[in-house]
């Protein structure tokens, strides 16, 4: 795709932290967009996304970036898409896209499609990408690089406006596939909101054992509890909302994830060798199928690449 042929004439991001500034990015140097509207509440995060040139225009009223945009995708927390639906909506123009990058879908369809006009189609997504880092210095080009997209279209959306966002993703690199907002939000609760959960709880729990200094901790961490650590420095803001907005799926999974750990205690106590050797000869290979998707890589790192890449990343 040339630029003088873009996808979009105008697309506006609200939010410019790590998938803003990388979709803006992508935009740029792919020729997806002929304008790139850049909008966020913060004078100081506005003004560092201008000095980086993710831009064509910068806003602090997320109103102003949206009009006349083809393309409007919010990329704030879950939990303020409602808030900032209700601004822009009077600004969308018809036949606009409106999307999302936010990791509960179910929630967001909820807050957002009451507030958004009959004449705009409203196609919800979820970039599976990410890191611990966040503002808009975070992005990198190669962020959704052979990373899978999730569009969830709400029923009766337009399938050439599906289309169209497909191809967009697409232009970032993505990968992309559509399924239901309920069924995206039970796969996310496994394969990245508990995993987070627990990275956030075994870390605190690191951090209140009065037998081991904080010291220690981080002198002596090894590789499984450094890898625990990284995941946990992610957003706060981000994640209250994903666990607050994905409430029932999560604690679904909780449960489950509950009883799985219950067994695995038993086999501890009882010294059921047999068990444990199964379970982990299991999950090793659930490991090596997915460094056989492409979605990992098999290199060893040991917490020491000098530069950080495109392989550097948290679940989202």
């Amino acid at each position: 795709m040339s630029a003088a042929e873009p996808l979009f004439e105008r697309i506006a991001l609200i939010g410019i932290g790590l998938i803003g500034s990388s979709i803006a990015l992508n935009a740029r140097q792919h020729g997806l967009a002929r304008h790139i509207a850049i909008a966020t509440r913060r004078e100081e995060t506005l003004n560092r996304a201008e000095e980086l040139a993710l831009g064509d225009s910068y806003h602090l009223e997320a109103a102003e970036a949206a009009e006349g945009a083809d393309l409007v995708i919010l990329c704030v927390p879950v939990g303020a898409c409602g808030a900032v639906t209700k601004e822009i909506a009077p600004a969308l123009k018809p036949g606009a896209i409106v999307s999302d990058v936010g990791s509960v879908k179910g929630s967001v369809i909820a807050q957002m499609r009451p507030l958004l006009p009959e004449d705009v189609h409203f196609v919800p997504a979820h970039p599976l990408a990410g890191t611990e880092h966040s503002g808009p210095d975070a992005g990198f080009p190669e962020l959704f690089q052979n990373r899978w997209t999730i569009l969830t279209p709400v029923e009766g959306t337009d399938p050439a406006a599906s289309d169209r966002l497909k191809t967009f993703w697409e232009g970032c690199g993505a990968r992309v596939e559509t399924m239901s907002a309920e069924h995206h939000d039970l796969v996310l609760a496994i394969v990245s909101h508990v995993p987070h959960l627990i990275a956030y709880n075994i870390v605190g729990t690191a951090a209140d054992l009065e037998t081991v200094t904080q010291s220690e901790v981080i002198k002596f961490s090894a590789s499984g509890f450094r890898d625990f650590t990284r995941i946990a420095a992610s957003d706060p803001t981000m994640w209250r909302d994903v666990f607050l907005h994905n409430r029932d799926a999560v604690l679904e999974m909780l449960a489950r994830f509950s009883e799985d750990l219950a067994s695995l205690q038993r086999a501890i106590r009882w010294g059921d060798g047999n068990t444990l050797f199964e379970l982990f000869t299991r999950t090793r290979a659930i490991r090596r199928g997915i460094i056989e998707a492409g979605q990992d890589t098999a290199s060893p790192d040991f917490g020491r690449r000098a530069t950080p890449g495109a392989d550097e990343k948290a679940p989202s």
